[in-house]
Order: C-alpha cells, then sequence, then structure tokens
C-alpha cells in the first residue's frame, strides 16, 4: 500500500498543528514547513511518539529557492507529497492608501505565491501517480474583503482564485483541489476551534468533501 505524505507549509501553533495532528492520527507520514523548524521539533517528536514518521524544514514561504529546498529536503526524506497543506499567511495591518508597496509585495509573496511554488514543486508527483490532494487555506476576507487588512484581503482573495484555476487547470487529472474558506477567528473550545476546522481538511483530502470551496462558518 502506498505511503500517504501530508505536508503542512505554515505548520504553526494553531491550525496547522492541528491538521498535522489529524493526518498523523490517520497514520500519514507528515513533512512541517515553517520558518523556525526549532518551533516544530515538539510537535514532530509527538508525532513519532504515535510511531509516525514526521520530517521538518525551515523555509521563508515567500522564498522560492528557500521554500523549494525544504520540500526537497522533506521529500527526501517521507516520499513525495500525497497531500500538501498551504497554511502560510502574512499580514500587514492598514488600508490600501496606507498600506507600503514593499510590505504589500512582501505579504503577497507568502500567501500566494508561495502557494503557487509549493504547487509547482509537488504536482508533478502528483501527476506521475495520477492522484493527490491540494488544499489552500481560505479566509472568509476573500469573500468580504476588510479595507482595515487590505493586504491580507488580498491574499485570501488570490488564494481563493488560485484554487479555483487550479482545480480547472488540473480537472481529470486524478488530483484533487480544495480552499477552506474559515470565516471566522480561529480559538480553542469555540466552533472554530482549531480541530474541529482541521477534520474539515481530512475531508477534503479524502473525498467527504467535494466543493472546491469548502466554507467554514
Amino acid at each position: 500500500m502506498e505511503e500517504r505524505v501530508c505536508i503542512v507549509i505554515g505548520a504553526g501553533p494553531g491550525l496547522g498543528r492541528a491538521v498535522a495532528e489529524r493526518f498523523a492520527g490517520e497514520g500519514c507520514r507528515i513533512g512541517l514547513i515553517a520558518r523556525n523548524a526549532a518551533n516544530l521539533e515538539d510537535l514532530a517528536a509527538s508525532i513519532r511518539a504515535r510511531g509516525v514518521m514526521a520530517a521538518v524544514a525551515a523555509a521563508d514561504a515567500g522564498d522560492e529557492v528557500s521554500l523549494r529546498a525544504a520540500l526537497g529536503s522533506v521529500v527526501a526524506q517521507l516520499g513525495p507529497a500525497t497531500v500538501l497543506v498551504y497554511n502560510a499567511v502574512a499580514s500587514t495591518a492598514g488600508p490600501p492608501s496606507q498600506v507600503s508597496p514593499e510590505d504589500l509585495n512582501a505579504d503577497f509573496r507568502v500567501n500566494v505565491t508561495g502557494a503557487v511554488t509549493a504547487v509547482q514543486t509537488v504536482l508533478p508527483a502528483m501527476k506521475a501517480a495520477g492522484s493527490g490532494a491540494i488544499l489552500l487555506t481560505g479566509g472568509g476576507l476573500g469573500l468580504h474583503p476588510n479595507a482595515q487588512v487590505a493586504s491580507l484581503s488580498l491574499g485570501k482573495t488570490g488564494v481563493r482564485c488560485l484554487a479555483f484555476m487550479l482545480a480547472q487547470e488540473l480537472r481529470n487529472t486524478g488530483i484533487r483541489v480544495a480552499t477552506i474558506t474559515i470565516s471566522g477567528y480561529i480559538q480553542a473550545g469555540t466552533h472554530f476551534d482549531p480541530s474541529r476546522i482541521a477534520d474539515v481538511y481530512w475531508q477534503a483530502a479524502t473525498g467527504g468533501k467535494s466543493d472546491i470551496e469548502i466554507v467554514y462558518k
């Protein structure tokens, strides 16, 4: 039986951790990528304690060279990704008339361009296998932009658009594409508890939910 490998980019302490734990609970090998790999070691150790393989790599999601290198390191340890979860995010507060072009571009590189880089990196192996899942973390700002968080509103709108374009491009390839649009503030112990949302990612990856856009609200 082929090993399932889930790579989480932006594996922070909230949703990223919950998604990694959810997939690890199903026996998937887990790749964890974030800016500071040392911060992920406790999560990796927890996953390994279950008897599941885990690999950690540092990367700036907005830096193509850094991200491709991290993905290459994780794949070399675990095997090709069967599930890619892009959860990296960057935001600069302020309306469009005030946010600097430099900050806007830096945030967009993390929010959208990094997702494109990650997809391009894992896609050849998924195409060769004729299967896989690409899951992009969206947000309510992609549906209802807020002028006070212009950079993130543009980023989540871009992620949403990217998901629909990828689904169009990859139709009939066996590769599943979905964006999980989280329309609320992620907080433990609420309806937006990370573990509850993580289950939506598992359903999206395995066919339990088949929409291109899954709105969690």
